[in-house]
């Protein structure tokens, strides 16, 4: 284990294990590292259906984040929901406080793949967030939802002025493209590979944690992003439900 880098997942528990925490610590341990989790919320559902969401209080983040941080050396951090802009500052302001140099990977989920719709706030001040985080993640919906009052060209420029960008191609008229900006003004095409892929639940959180575990492998951006998508087509080929399997 000592060998193993330490990849910290914050975000919702899931209890069909298709995504949030269980189905990060699934990926992270697969691609061999150690996982460890904070669990924001408790959630009621299965891969196809999504009842409730119980929110865990700041005070009680704040607790585990703190334990954490002090015990472990984390490589790499990935957060998937929280309850509100407030949270997530907090956390962030925590991560870099401990540990100023830790990589962040956000994975801004607005709805569940099942249609729940998460954060009951729109006011987000996402200039202040991005510059805490390393790599946002978001799928062609979620982009709509930042920043909603500029052009998508628009909404690039200003993300990567603060931060690295991966556009989620999932749902782009090329199927399975994802699209890579950088902060220094590169930008990447992804192209996805032919199989015999099935729609997955979880499947962001799954690339998302695959991306920080590869960066704490010591991969670049690029390379990171590369084999997380690679981790990703393999489970999306795993087996034809919406559950994937890992390893």
């Amino acid at each position: 284990m000592s060998n193993r880098p330490y990849i910290l997942t914050i975000g919702g528990f899931d209890p069909s294990s298709g995504a949030g925490i269980t189905a990060d610590i699934k990926t992270i341990e697969a691609i061999q590292c150690y996982g460890l989790a904070i669990c924001t919320a408790n959630t009621i559902q299965t891969d196809k259906n999504f009842t409730a969401c119980y929110w865990t209080s700041l005070a009680i983040i704040e607790e585990q984040l703190q334990v954490i941080l002090e015990r472990f050396d984390i490589a790499s951090v990935k957060i998937g929901i929280v309850e509100n802009s407030e949270v997530l500052l907090r956390v962030l302001q925590i991560l870099k406080d401990k540990k100023p140099e830790v990589k962040v990977i956000l994975d801004p989920i607005s709805s569940s793949s099942t249609g729940f719709e998460f954060h009951g706030d729109s006011g987000f001040d996402f200039d202040d967030i991005l510059k805490h985080i390393f790599l946002v993640t978001p799928n062609l919906m979620e982009l709509e939802q930042l920043y909603s009052d500029l052009h998508p060209e628009e909404k690039i420029k200003r993300i990567t002025q603060h931060t690295h960008l991966l556009v989620k191609g999932g749902h782009a008229l090329e199927r399975g493209s994802d699209y890579l900006y950088t902060l220094s003004g590169e930008s990447y095409l992804l192209k996805g590979s032919v199989g015999n892929y099935s729609e997955k639940h979880g499947s962001g959180c799954i690339l998302a944690s695959a991306i920080a575990s590869y960066l704490a492998l010591g991969a670049s951006l690029k390379e990171a992003c590369t084999q997380g998508k690679n981790y990703i087509e393999k489970a999306l080929a795993s087996n034809p439900s919406l559950l994937a399997y890992h390893g």
